[in-house]
Formats: structure tokens, sequence, C-alpha cells
């Protein structure tokens, strides 16, 4: 028999869970959440943001590399990596920190252990304990997941560890030119690691538009990086205090070799299958627009179900879940419209389809691309290589898809995917006043390329 009884009880505290458990108590639920590691889960902790706390440096080190051009004369800079790992273990605690507090503040309980569906719903089981639960919510993120023939272990490391070594290496190899290992490989290259990134596909970042992919990798070769596309890395062999492996014809030595080709879902202490939780064919859990999964009282969010494996699609899951919990009316996400951010140099981000995709699904399709360089502010800031491009619907003006590369895209791209979301189209932004001077120009300028009117371009 259950030892507690909860309204709410969500297995995991990463972005997911804990806004998940947030939501719940502001809407009167009891709620728990059981974390086995830290709270803030994954990505607080050991992905997201100490990742971003590591770029961040590595940012303002380009903006004084670069100083001189704007007339500020400065010496060689020198990294203190000992403080760099303390600044980032400083803002890990921060954040996490403030997570705790926010429990507090909303009375939710903190349960530590590895938890379990018990049955067939309704019920939890941590350690020892049976906890009785009106609504279950998994929300345990995902692992890493090694290339074929290999394993992780001694020189051979995934994301979360890439961004915790102890000492700045001299060589790095980082198997995966997606997001999480270009801002790996842009990160520590800057940071002074001579770093070799390797792709299977034919170009870096490849689920992104091919226009962005090619500017964002002619930034990422511009740092140092020896970028190896329709790559394959084989036979990884650790040897002490180093790395083999072979690539093409050649073969290389590093101190580590960082894979971020791909995550599984953390789904092997959940219980699934003895509750009787429906699996996907590619091992995720099956959920409806409301998160539900298969078995009642029990919902699924995040790096565990369908969409892209992203920190803010998992809080608005969470959201979703506990508010079809209460009885709220809720409607399911539109994945492709969630912003994508990458926070490399340059950063890149986008939303919707890309300008292959939109052509493969049959619209009558229009661009406007307009770089950086073309409104003030690209000249005024120092990055006239930066590139907007917009995908539209050429009838109605539908705005499909947002694609961003240079600095601050990550923070442009939202205008973007706001006017998305209220039903306007590129030919409204076109219109909309943008403040002067401002990287925003742009992306009211690839608008009006778009719409047939481009003022300055």
């Amino acid at each position: 028999m259950a030892e507690r009884s909860y309204d709410c009880v969500i297995i995991g505290s990463g972005p997911g869970g804990y806004v998940a458990a947030i939501r719940a108590a502001q809407l009167g639920m009891k709620t728990a959440v059981i974390e086995q590691d830290t709270v803030g889960g994954r990505c607080l902790n050991y992905a997201c943001i100490p990742a971003k706390a590591v770029l961040r440096v590595a940012d303002v080190l380009s903006e004084i590399r670069e100083a001189g051009e704007f007339g500020i004369k400065v010496g060689p800079p020198e990294v203190d990596y000992a403080a760099v790992s303390a600044r980032r273990q400083k803002v890990v605690s921060t954040l996490t920190g403030g997570v705790a507090g926010l429990f507090k503040k909303n009375q939710i309980e903190l349960i530590e252990g590895e938890g379990s569906l018990a049955g067939g719903g309704g019920q939890v089981k941590v350690g020892d304990q049976l906890l009785a639960a009106k609504t279950i919510i998994l929300a345990t993120g995902s692992v890493k997941r090694p290339i074929p023939g290999t394993e992780f272990g001694e020189r051979v490391i995934g994301t979360e560890e890439a961004w915790a070594l102890s000492e700045l290496p001299a060589t790095m190899a980082v198997v995966g030119a997606g997001a999480s290992g270009s801002e790996i490989a842009s990160a520590y290259a800057r940071l002074g690691v001579e770093v070799a990134l390797f792709e299977a596909l034919d170009r870096a970042l490849p689920t992104e538009d091919a226009d962005i992919s090619k500017v964002a990798e002619r930034g990422l070769k511009k740092q140092g990086i020896k970028v190896h596309t329709a790559t394959l890395v084989r036979n990884v062999q650790s040897a002490g205090s180093s790395v083999r492996f072979t690539y093409n014809d050649q073969s290389g030595e590093v101190e580590w070799l960082v894979i971020a080709a791909g995550r599984s879902p953390d789904v092997e202490a959940l219980g699934l299958q003895s509750a009787g939780v429906k699996l996907a064919d590619d091992g995720l859990i099956e959920v409806d627009g409301a998160m539900h999964t298969s078995v009642a009282g029990v919902y699924a969010i995040g790096d565990l179900v369908h969409g892209p494996a992203l920190a803010h699609k998992a809080s608005d899951e969470g959201v979703i879940a506990v508010e079809d919990a209460a009885g709220l009316p809720v409607h399911p996400l539109a994945y492709v419209d969630i912003p994508r951010a990458t926070f490399c140099k340059p950063n890149v981000a986008s939303f919707g389809l890309t300008e292959a995709q939109a052509r493969e699904q049959g619209y009558d399709v229009v661009v406007g691309k307009v770089q950086y360089g073309a409104v003030g502010a690209g000249t005024v800031y120092g990055d006239r290589t930066g590139l907007v491009k917009i995908v539209g619907e050429k009838k109605y003006g539908e705005l499909l898809g947002g694609h961003i590369v240079g600095s601050k895209a990550t923070e442009l791209i939202q205008e973007l995917v706001n006017t998305r979301a209220l039903e306007g189209g590129y030919t409204e932004v076109a219109h909309l006043v943008h403040g002067h001077p401002t990287m925003s120009e742009a992306v009211m300028e690839a608008a009006r390329a778009a719409d047939g009117w481009l003022i300055h371009g």
C-alpha cells in the first residue's frame, strides 16, 4: 500500500519536470518531484547551462581579440581555465539553487532516488517507498549514445563530460556537427584547443537550411576548426593519455574524442513495459497531443517523446500535460514552429521549414535573403557576414520558416516565431516599424525581400 499520496508526481527535475511541477502547484495540486541526481536535471547541471557558460567565455575572448578593429589596444589575452571552470560551476549552482527555491516557494516536495512506475498506473516506486498519484509525468530526459563500433570510457566522452573537463586540452576531436557538436568545437577552438569536427552528412549543421549551414561552416573554419564533412570516424581506441581513430584514409590522435552524434531516451529504469506504456519503433514513448501515454493518468514529455530534443519544448509539454490533468483546455504543440538555437560562433537560429523542405512539400515558395551588412547595425557592431533568410508561400504571404546565422541570431528568431504564432505573414513583418540602427532591421529587410520590395540591398 502506498505510503503517501499526491495529486501529481513527476519523475525527473529538468526543464520539463520542474516547470511541470511548478505549474501543477500553481493549479492547486499536491506535487512531488523525484530526482536521482541534482535538481535541475542534465540540462542545468551538465548540458545546456554549462555549455552556454563556457561559450560566453569564448565570446568574450573573441571580442577582446577583435578589439583592435574598434580602436582599442589590448595585449594578448590569457585563459585561466580554472577560473573558467569555477565560473561555470557558479552559474550552474545559482540556477539549480533557484529551482530548489522555487520548489520550496510552491511547496513542491523533492524526493531523492530513482523513480519507476509501479503496476499499471497510479503508483510510483522510489527505493522502498511506494507513492500514490492521480497524475504521473515522466520527464527523465535522454542519455548519451555512442557511434557504431565505439563505446564510452577513458578518453572517449559525451557532451556532458566535454563541458566539465578539469584541464584545457591541446587537442580534441568532436564527432557530430549538429548543434551540440558545433557548440563544443566553437567554444574550445576559441579557448586555444586544436579541434577537428567530423560530420557524416555533407555539411555542418546538416538539419539547418543549406544557405545557413554554408555561412556557419565558413565561420567555424575561421576559428581554426578543421571541419570534415561526409566523413565517418572509425576504429576508435583509447590509448592512455590519447585517443586514436581513422577517418577516410587517414588516422588521427587527440587527447579527447567527444561523441555528439545523438542521444537516446532515458527509459531503462522507468518500468514502462510492466506498466503497459507503449513505445514507438524508435524507442520513444508514444503520446497524443496532450502528452498522454497509453496508460491512463501517465504522461510523458521532453526527450522521451517525439519532436525536437530541446529544453524549451520539454517545458511547454510539461505545462500542457499538467493543464490537461487539471481539466483545462490544451492544444498540441506544432513542433516545426518551435525555435531552434545553436550558440556557436556565429549563432544559428531557425524555425519552420527550410527552403528545400518547403519545395518538397509542394508550396509555391518565395525566399527573402539579406546579409547583416545591408543594415546599419551590421557595420556598427562589426558583423556584416550574418544572414537572414525567410521562406514563405507566395500566394497568401504565409511565413513558412525563418533562418538566421550571425550575431544575436538566437534572439532575433523570436520575432518570426511570434509572427507565425499570431497568424501573421512576411508581409506583416515587412511593414512593422523596427528600431534603427538594430540587427532586427535585417529581419525586416528579409521580409521585404520576400515581399518583393527590398530597400537596403
